[in-house]
């Protein structure tokens, strides 16, 4: 086990206006050194006289990076340090090697290496984890895997992993390989970030002008005289193999730890009527529905966001 217990930082920065209460909200930048791969993130140091010192780790949406957590993470420093990661591929963290692909479970396994790395001496060896999207799907993957890990886990706007049925392996897999083959054509060159924040504000999960322009920088590299994608093209690939209903019901089954499920009124799966058998499936779960879209946290009011987690991370 590497004996580092936090993350290399690099000078603090602020984002003007970010906060819910218009302060700008101190961040730094750090890096977590895996066995195979650096990942990245931001990092908020625990307010003066917080409650408790156990971490709280971020973890963001597909296509998306640790930036999406700007307006909630210092919010929660009352209540220990806040790190937001960028998953692999995406933001500032390294991509995988040739030939990979960006496996659900290696996200999973990628989090159980960087807490085992850098998270292991908390107060009672546990953390907490707040994801958003697929980031609430890897965290309760984890949560499941790894009991003795875990304090708490807040799921916003999502609710296990997407399934598919046993049907569609072979379809499924047919599909990823041809893509895999066919590689991700050319990328489109933004002549200014704003153009491409643009582009991201329409799309399955949309986004307000300002949230898009919060959110997009991060994801966007220089090239010639404009800026294209820094996230992997790859990510946009389909999954060679996904979990069936059951086995998303099996890992929900085997979390035991306190849960809460934040569910926007207009997000995701604000339409889906099949989520009853999946709430049931964990024994220790709070729901709270909270007004606003899919970047609930991010985009809009997000004071209900902040006000439901905070009273679940507090009242243990």
């Amino acid at each position: 086990m590497n004996d580092m217990s936090m993350p290399t930082e690099a000078s603090g920065s602020g984002i003007e206006g970010g906060g819910i209460d218009g302060a700008a909200p101190s961040f730094r930048e750090s890096d977590w050194k895996l066995r195979h791969i650096t990942l990245a993130g931001l990092s908020w140091p625990a307010a003066s006289g917080s409650q408790d010192n156990t971490p709280i780790i971020m973890l963001h949406g597909w296509l998306d990076n640790s930036l999406t957590f700007v307006r909630l993470a210092p919010e929660l420093t009352p209540l220990g340090p806040v790190y937001a990661l960028d998953f692999a591929g995406h933001g500032h963290s390294g991509h995988r090697p040739e030939g990979q692909s960006y496996l659900l479970m290696d996200y999973v396994a990628d989090l159980a290496e960087l807490v085992e790395r850098y998270f292991q001496e908390t107060p009672d060896g546990r953390i907490n984890l707040v994801g958003h999207s697929l980031g609430g799907i890897v965290g309760a993957l984890y949560a499941a895997a790894f009991p003795e890990r875990i304090r708490n886990l807040v799921m916003i706007d999502s609710l296990g992993a997407l399934s598919r049925p046993v049907k569609e392996t072979i379809p499924q897999l047919r599909k990823a390989i041809k893509k895999r083959i066919a590689g991700s054509g050319r990328q489109v060159v933004y002549p200014d970030i704003p153009t491409a924040a643009k582009a991201r504000e329409g799309g399955l999960s949309p986004l307000s002008p300002e949230a898009a322009l919060t959110l997009i920088p991060r994801n966007m590299k220089p090239q010639g005289d404009g800026f294209v994608w820094q996230t992997d093209p790859r990510l946009r690939h389909p999954s060679p193999l996904m979990m069936t209903e059951e086995q998303v019901l099996a890992s929900l089954a085997a979390i035991e730890t306190r849960v809460l499920f934040v569910r926007a009124d207009q997000g995701l799966l604000s339409y889906r009527k099949d989520l009853d058998r999946r709430a049931e499936a964990i024994a220790n779960l709070q729901i709270v529905k909270v007004p606003g879209g899919h970047h609930c946290h991010l985009d809009g009011e997000t004071r209900p966001v902040v006000t439901a987690i905070r009273q679940f991370l507090e009242k243990e």
